[in-house]
């Protein structure tokens, strides 16, 4: 398969990956929290209530709210995130549309903000994995990032509070708390589709036998070992750090490989979100 050929399988995974999305998180919507008048954070949340009080069609005010923020990303991100959120929230739309006159599986308001948070987080994961979003206050987020003081998670959270907040004015106070509920879960499932449950690890070892260290990682976890030159801050000697990359898994096995070669070596775990190229693949433990 040429690069062609490559790129344009890509671009097709990308496109119905970002409509499989679209389809969980009208799924969640239409089947547990809108049925509850549970809502979501964001313009999705904003939809949801303006929806409630004028009695016209959510998928309206899905495609309407977003235009703005759509516009200003397609100015200030790019155009390939402009297209990919314009599909995305083209294609909720419709699905929204299509599962509206199903009715809603469940009356209980914990399960609706439970399963609904979850099947949202997952379609909007899935959406933001693969380089669209469904929210504009996320795009308004990045751009005051770049001129304050405020994180994007941030400036995110704030808009969420006020919107969340607004649904017990709209709906009732109890179904703004379960919509915090959903909001949390949704958010957590987000970060986990996103980031992914075999989340990699990056270790750093320095010790007075990196080969024999490295050696061993090589042979019994089969992962490549990277060697990164370093001086000591109190004895100004110079030292060989080992850099590699592991699953979660596998770091019990690496601990246990470097105490047994070097029980005063200081090691060091960093989270890898995403791993591209090199050796690296999954591995199971023996």
């Amino acid at each position: 398969m040429n690069s062609k050929q490559k790129t344009k399988m890509r671009i097709i995974q990308k496109y119905l990956l970002l409509f499989i999305g679209s389809i969980i998180a009208a799924v969640g919507l239409e089947i547990f929290l809108v049925p509850n008048n549970i809502i979501d954070g964001g313009i999705v949340g904003i939809s949801i209530m303006a929806s409630h009080l004028t009695k016209l069609p959510l998928s309206l005010f899905l495609v309407l709210l977003n235009l703005p923020f759509l516009y200003l990303g397609y100015k200030q991100i790019g155009k390939t995130f402009a297209i990919s959120t314009l599909f995305s929230i083209l294609s909720l739309s419709y699905w929204v549309s299509v599962f509206h006159p199903i009715p809603g599986l469940t009356q209980d308001l914990f399960l609706a903000a439970i399963f609904g948070g979850v099947l949202v987080g997952l379609g909007v994961g899935l959406i933001i994995r693969y380089g669209g979003s469904l929210d504009g206050t996320e795009i308004v987020a990045i751009l005051l990032d770049k001129r304050s003081s405020f994180s994007v998670g941030e400036i995110v959270m704030f808009f969420n509070l006020f919107i969340l907040s607004s649904a017990g004015l709209v709906f009732t106070w109890d179904k703004a708390m379960y919509s915090l509920v959903a909001y949390y879960v949704a958010y957590k499932v987000i970060d986990i589709t996103i980031v992914g449950l075999d989340e990699s690890k990056a270790a750093m070892i320095i010790s007075e036998k990196p080969d024999e260290i490295a050696d061993a990682l090589m042979a019994r976890l089969g992962r490549g070992v990277t060697y990164l030159n370093g001086t000591g801050g109190y004895k100004k000697e110079n030292k060989q750090i080992l850099y590699a990359v592991i699953t979660r898994l596998e770091m019990a096995k690496l601990k246990a490989i470097v105490d047994e070669h070097d029980s005063g070596a200081f090691v060091t775990f960093n989270d890898v979100h995403e791993v591209m190229g090199g050796r690296f693949k999954k591995r199971n433990i023996h």
